[in-house]
């Protein structure tokens, strides 16, 4: 549900009030539905701001022996295995235009998804009501998966402590608009400073708390408290008859403590920098080039065209080109890409999946070699592997499906500046919009927005507008130079795949990979 900003807040009995509407769907795959180094973890309880021993969910009249009555009910046709999946999040935007507010609101999402596994099939219902009814009514739904005896009663629950990646200082729940509009207000007046031609400038920021809590059929019960903010600024720009458009963004998670004067300068010119550049940048020449991929966001090309194809899922239904390569060589011997979940206050980090298992840095590739792939629970058990803690889901409304974290390929020997000395003629790809990849075969396409011509080891004129072309795990063969810059991107990445939208993180060092196809103008 979607609430105008009010500002006296919201009392908890006029949220309940308000959210007291359920919903419930029943889903099975097969039938009833249808895309550094790691952190050294504290271990403790997790956030929960004073909250009884009970847990967060308590506030809302979930204790644990309602939760051991509704697993109970979960797992009362004979499935093998159930959970319940709780969430509170509250997510808030507030955005610019021409220096005029143009957006200000507040999501609010309450609600529990329950789980039955049996095999490789899941039963699936969720509900807006946490009252006991309405909870064992979606236990029971999701239960019709299975058609057996019931498994034995949960005879103990116990709640486990998480590791702690990420901190918050000024929680997003204890800021308003008052706090956010002079930052907003920054970034606006320094992005229409930065160049006579800017005409108009849209930023916005989003922030969101999210409460989850995790319970199984093995009685264990993990709760997290996750924080994520963004900043998202566009520039449009107007050289005589000419219009230019570029942006700039970030995400964390963080809370209101990572925002400063620096970090909305930055937001602001390095906008404003990649637009009026385009001013000077024409489509390169069509045909197939060297191209080296700049650190940090080109991450975007090793996520979609060759992470997909690492997700367990589309392994273990044989549609990835990876199908049945553990062990085996995929590239040159001095790549290794990691999906890792223990980045501290970055994107895509976790404490927990949203299955409950513990995050941690997962080894893709070794040394040119295939070693894992990303598992929720129903891979890990196809694999006879233990989960990777890359169990994920958009929200309670969904179940979830083996899912990418931050994904990056650690750096190598070469200096950045040797391997653009290395190109005779090339194309330096610095950002990068629109994609298309088909995960089964990892033919991909992308939209080079800024980039260089690489002329004799050194860059040139700057190109954009240009697609590129190629097979992912071909690509991924033909690196020749990694460097040793390794980035994470810094901007608001989000990942869809089946219907599901989660944040994540990308990076990379300075790639350079020999022969790419580029789609630009035609000599003729």
């Amino acid at each position: 549900m979607i609430n105008r900003i009010n500002n006296d807040g919201w009392s908890r009995r006029r949220f309940l009030a308000t959210s007291a509407a359920g919903a419930t769907i029943a889903m099975a795959p097969s039938f009833l539905i249808g895309c550094g180094g790691p952190a050294t973890p504290p271990t403790g309880p997790a956030d929960l701001s004073g909250t009884s021993s009970g847990g967060y969910f308590r506030s809302f009249g979930v204790d644990d022996q309602i939760i051991g009555k509704v697993l109970n009910s979960a797992m009362g046709k004979g499935g093998q295995y159930a959970d319940l999946f709780f969430q509170h999040k509250v997510t808030s935007y507030l955005g610019l235009e021409d220096g005029e507010v143009n957006q200000a609101y507040s999501n609010i999402k309450l609600g529990c998804g329950v789980r039955v596994l049996k095999g490789d099939q899941t039963g699936f219902a969720f509900t807006e009501d946490l009252s006991v009814e309405a909870l064992t009514s979606a236990a029971m739904t999701a239960a019709v998966i299975a058609d057996g005896p019931a498994a034995p009663l949960l005879k103990a629950i116990r709640r486990v402590d998480v590791p702690q990646y990420y901190t918050v200082e000024i929680p997003w729940t204890d800021v308003g608009i008052e706090q956010k509009m002079p930052m907003l207000e920054r970034a606006n007046k320094t992005a229409m400073a930065y160049d006579k031609r800017i005409i108009k400038v849209r930023v916005f920021t989003g922030d969101s708390t999210s409460r989850i809590m995790v319970a199984n059929s093995d009685g264990k019960i993990s709760e997290d408290t996750q924080p994520m903010t963004i900043a998202y600024l566009t520039c449009v720009a107007q050289d005589g008859e000419r219009r230019e458009e570029n942006y700039y963004s970030f995400g964390k998670r963080a809370g209101f403590e990572y925002y400063n004067d620096e970090t909305m300068d930055r937001l602001a010119n390095v906008a404003a920098k990649r637009t009026v550049t385009l001013f000077d940048a024409e489509q390169p020449r069509a045909g197939e080039y060297p191209v080296v991929l700049a650190p940090g966001l080109s991450g975007i090309l090793l996520h979609e065209a060759i992470g997909h194809g690492m997700e367990a899922d589309f392994n273990r239904k044989g549609k990835s080109v990876y199908a049945n390569r553990i062990g085996k060589s995929i590239a040159p011997d001095f790549v290794t890409i990691i999906d890792d979940g223990t980045n501290p206050n970055e994107r895509g980090s976790l404490n927990i999946d949203d299955e409950g298992n513990e995050s941690q840095r997962t080894v893709l590739v070794e040394n040119g070699i295939l070693k894992s792939y990303m598992h929720d629970r129903i891979s890990a058990a196809h694999y006879g592997v233990k989960p990777t803690g890359n169990g994920r889901r958009e929200s309670f409304r969904y179940p979830p499906v083996p899912r990418m974290r931050n994904t990056y390929m650690i750096d190598g020997q070469h200096k950045p500046a040797d391997i653009i000395a290395s190109v005779k003629k090339g194309i330096y790809a610095e950002t990068f919009t629109n994609g298309q990849v088909r995960i089964g075969s990892g033919d991909f396409s992308f939209y080079l927005k800024n980039g260089y011509v690489i002329e004799n080891g050194k860059l040139g004129r700057p190109v954009k507008d240009a697609n590129l072309i190629g097979f992912g795990p071909e690509v991924l063969e033909k690196v020749e130079m990694v460097g040793n810059d390794m980035e994470l991107n810094v901007g608001a990445g989000m990942c869809g795949k089946d219907g599901q939208r989660v944040p994540v993180g990308m990076g990379l060092p300075t790639v350079k990979c020999g022969g790419i196809s580029v789609g630009g103008v035609n000599d003729g």
